[in-house]
């Protein structure tokens, strides 16, 4: 009788206790995801106040901009416009068309200046292009970095692992890039989708993406992963939940919920 009358009161309790844990596209996750990003390479949690953001860091890439680090250098940036300009033709963007592809895989900024950075914070106002943006980043770099980190059995901290390691290093396949960082840490530890403990093969995969930064003088300062992602995984916070706190480059953070 007793069982009968709980019954009511326990299974929401039993549900919530059964619930699978969410990943990194929940659209909370992905915000938190978005705010560590932007942590390290805007030194804000304002991801959104990105989009109109645009530098040469000197990395050798040419101009980094917008809400996830589109590169003059490394076609990103060139698909972004290209996108936008099939979105609203004749945009202030569509005239660098043509320069981009010429920079395209250099440094350069021929074609470029004096007028680019002026007209890519105009071009940052429009809602198109914000969403070009938010489009692109999904489609080459959070998407694509979530899927496999769901194939390795890896949880919402080891698939953020791997999409900030994709916005850093790019999707390709050579030592440098995700592919290789992912490789060298499959030589070292299996995931969970192959029998391995996660925390071990996301200190792996950890420890081969310090030494792909460290390669680059550009990219050798390695907080975003010591003192950040290895604070989480040390915590055994495999689910990324809130409230996180960390630092980057010597300032701290926190994501209270």
């Amino acid at each position: 009788m007793l069982s009968t009358l709980l019954a009511p009161v326990l299974a929401p309790v039993l549900a919530l206790t059964l619930q699978a844990p969410v990943d990194l596209t929940d659209p909370h996750k992905k915000d938190i995801a978005m705010q560590l990003v932007s942590s390290a390479e805007n030194s804000s949690l304002d991801w959104k106040a990105q989009y109109g953001y645009i530098e040469d860091i000197d990395d050798g890439r040419g101009y980094t901009a917008g809400i996830i680090g589109f590169c003059s250098g490394t076609s990103d940036m060139l698909k972004l416009v290209e996108v936008y300009t099939e979105r609203k033709p004749g945009n202030v963007l569509a005239k660098y068309l043509p320069a981009l592809r010429k920079v395209n895989g250099t440094d350069s900024h021929k074609g470029l200046d004096p007028t680019f950075t002026k007209d890519w914070k105009t071009a940052a106002k429009d809602t198109v292009f914000q969403q070009a943006q938010n489009d692109e980043r999904d489609r080459v770099y959070f998407n694509p970095a979530v899927k496999q980190a769901k194939s390795d059995g890896l949880r919402a901290l080891g698939q953020f692992v791997y999409y900030d390691a994709m916005v850093m290093h790019g999707p390709g396949s050579d030592k440098l890039s995700f592919g290789g960082i992912r490789k060298s840490a499959l030589a070292k530890a299996k995931p969970p989708a192959q029998g391995g403990n996660e925390t071990t093969y996301l200190n792996a995969f950890l420890d081969a993406r310090k030494a792909a930064m460290k390669a680059e003088e550009a990219h050798e300062d390695t907080s975003r992963v010591d003192t950040a992602q290895r604070v989480f995984l040390k915590k055994g916070n495999l689910d990324l939940d809130p409230p996180l706190t960390w630092k980057v480059y010597g300032d701290s953070y926190t994501i209270k919920k």
